[in-house]
């Protein structure tokens, strides 16, 4: 799909189906209590639509009213990291194949975390430039144990 829809038509139907989401099956888990984990959520979609030319404030707009995570996790690394990554694995969406695209991805990510934390979001920035995969995620499951244990009162 999001070979032929583009722009602020991709945009609104990613902020749709989020929303959709949210009132179909993340609400009725978070109420029972359980943790619900997801990932490409509102961060993603103030970077993935700024790929595809949107306005961050017609994006922001556009989520407003998206249910705030407890915690939002921004995976960070150097542009030339991510484009050396990139070259290995092969893209993943038509954002990737532009020239340039770390940097750009790289650079919306920072605004997005900035205006996040400017809104009163929890944010957990996580530097991916070290190591493997696999060390970048047991250090956000501690620190997921960590925000989500109980508080001794």
């Amino acid at each position: 799909m999001t070979e032929t829809v583009t722009g602020h038509a991709l945009a609104c139907l990613y902020a749709a189906d989020r929303y959709h989401h949210v009132e179909t099956e993340v609400r009725k888990h978070t109420e029972a209590g359980p943790t619900v984990i997801s990932d490409r959520y509102l961060p993603s979609a103030l970077v993935m639509q700024r790929c595809d030319g949107v306005d961050p404030a017609f994006l922001w707009n556009l989520n407003a009213e998206v249910e705030r995570p407890d915690l939002a996790v921004i995976l960070e690394a150097d542009p030339e990291v991510i484009s050396e990554r990139l070259h290995d694995r092969g893209a993943h969406n038509r954002f990737q194949l532009s020239p340039g695209s770390s940097h750009a991805e790289a650079r919306f990510y920072r605004q997005a975390t900035e205006r996040l934390v400017q809104a009163g979001f929890d944010v957990l920035r996580v530097d991916c430039d070290q190591g493997p995969p696999q060390k970048s995620a047991a250090f956000i499951r501690d620190r997921l144990l960590s925000f989500f244990a109980p508080s001794e009162t």
